[in-house]
């Protein structure tokens, strides 16, 4: 950016401090403040030789301008962006498939679910099956100790208020639930509510014996299989249920382009913590509606995780553009806004070799004597200590000259 031209300011300042006097009567100044004294003289006269000088006071300018903190600085502005949650800020996630990297032990407590990208692949979200007696899942002859026990108290103290044992949705208290978590880096602030879509199938649960209903047992009915959209209340909530791990709405049956089904008599399939990234479906529900026959039994490896993975997989096999899942994040952006204010007759030079040519110094363009005319297409930020801390790039370049100002804008984002 060019320099400025700025307009000489009047000098009014005495040559000695208000208050600060003389005695001539036999007194001798010391060397000093005799010193000080021819000082500051020299200074107040360069001063005014400036501004008496016309060519001095026309080209000399700023390289910089200090904001006036009270008009052109406003900060603390917080703006609420929301993105895809998936990876490559993706709205939509039409295949997941488990890692190779995730070991046999911890997949008795959850399964992890990777995009199916064609270039690359990363953790999504995690799946797992909790049960408050611990049932459906082996302990080694220990049911305190058992992988769907630890699931369950974990969400509990994660997401209920002290002193709640249970889970409780618009069906009433349950003892078997499934979490889906969302990877923490997707969600950023929290999952936005309202904006994502969850499809479950139908399972083969009902043909198959409730012990042996796990592994390779467990698949989508291929016969007529029903298919679930779910979604979350929070457009027909007139109150917000707070709670100290954030807001809470029911997850219930329908979709995000029509809405809640039957908002009337909505059909509940459970909680949706958005603050959290987390969703926790009943699994009586499940039992009842989908036929994932989850395994109950005492101290029994049920893999019970592994059914509501299928579920969603299978949906998402069965039709990829309907039964995608949907989902987009949230977060809260805080901004400060720098008013930059360049006015008709600052910056209208440049120190650009181009500007000049020869040995004096003369214009390169002689239209520029009088007139000159430069092209702002940066702006630096700077500290106390003249350091550079931010730099912003104008979209394309701003012409300045005597007869033209302007006011930019700088957003910075953190």
């Amino acid at each position: 950016m060019g320099l400025i031209r700025s307009n000489p300011a009047s000098l009014s300042s005495p040559l000695l401090p208000a208050g600060t006097g003389i005695n001539t009567a036999g007194a001798t100044i010391g060397g000093s403040l005799l010193a000080e004294i021819e000082a500051r003289a020299n200074e107040i006269a360069d001063q005014r030789e400036r501004n008496n000088d016309p060519l001095r006071s026309n080209s000399n300018g700023r390289v910089f301008t200090r904001f006036d903190l009270s008009s052109d600085v406003v900060g603390n502005q917080k703006t609420i962006v929301t993105t895809g949650l998936f990876s490559g800020n993706a709205a939509t996630m039409s295949v997941m498939y488990t890692s190779s990297l995730q070991t046999d032990s911890s997949k008795n407590y959850y399964y992890e679910a990777w995009n199916g990208t064609s270039t690359s692949s990363e953790p999504q979200f995690s799946i797992a099956y909790g049960n408050r007696l611990g049932s459906g899942s082996s302990a080694a002859g220990t049911l305190n100790d058992s992988p769907s026990r630890a699931i369950y108290s974990q969400y509990r103290l994660l997401l209920l208020e002290p002193g709640d044992t249970t889970f409780t949705t618009g069906l009433g208290d349950t003892d078997s639930i499934f979490a889906l978590n969302f990877n923490r880096a997707r969600i950023k602030d929290k999952l936005d509510p309202g904006n994502w879509q969850l499809t479950i199938g139908e399972l083969n649960g009902d043909a198959v014996a409730n012990n042996v209903h796990t592994g390779s047992n467990v698949k989508i009915n291929t016969s007529s299989p029903k298919f679930f959209n779910l979604i979350d209340d929070s457009g027909q909530t007139q109150e917000t249920n707070l709670t100290s791990a954030g807001r809470v709405f029911n997850i219930v049956s329908g979709s995000i382009t029509s809405g809640i089904y039957n908002s009337t008599n909505p059909v509940y399939f459970g909680l949706c913590y958005p603050d959290m990234g987390i969703l926790i479906l009943d699994g009586n529900m499940l039992n009842a509606s989908a036929s994932f026959n989850i395994v109950s039994g005492s101290n029994i490896a049920g893999d019970n995780a592994w059914k509501l993975f299928t579920s969603i997989s299978g949906s998402m096999s069965n039709n990829s553009v309907n039964y995608a899942m949907q989902a987009r994040n949230a977060e809260t952006v805080t901004s400060t806004h720098y008013f930059v204010r360049v006015k008709n007759a600052e910056y209208n030079f440049s120190n650009n070799p181009s500007f000049v040519t020869g040995s004096v110094g003369e214009f390169a363009q002689p239209t520029f004597i009088g007139d000159p005319k430069v092209y702002i297409t940066t702006i630096g930020l700077y500290n106390d200590r003249q350091e550079l801390l931010a730099v912003a790039k104008l979209s394309q370049p701003v012409q300045k000259s005597f007869s033209k100002e302007a006011l930019i804008k700088v957003k910075l984002d953190f």
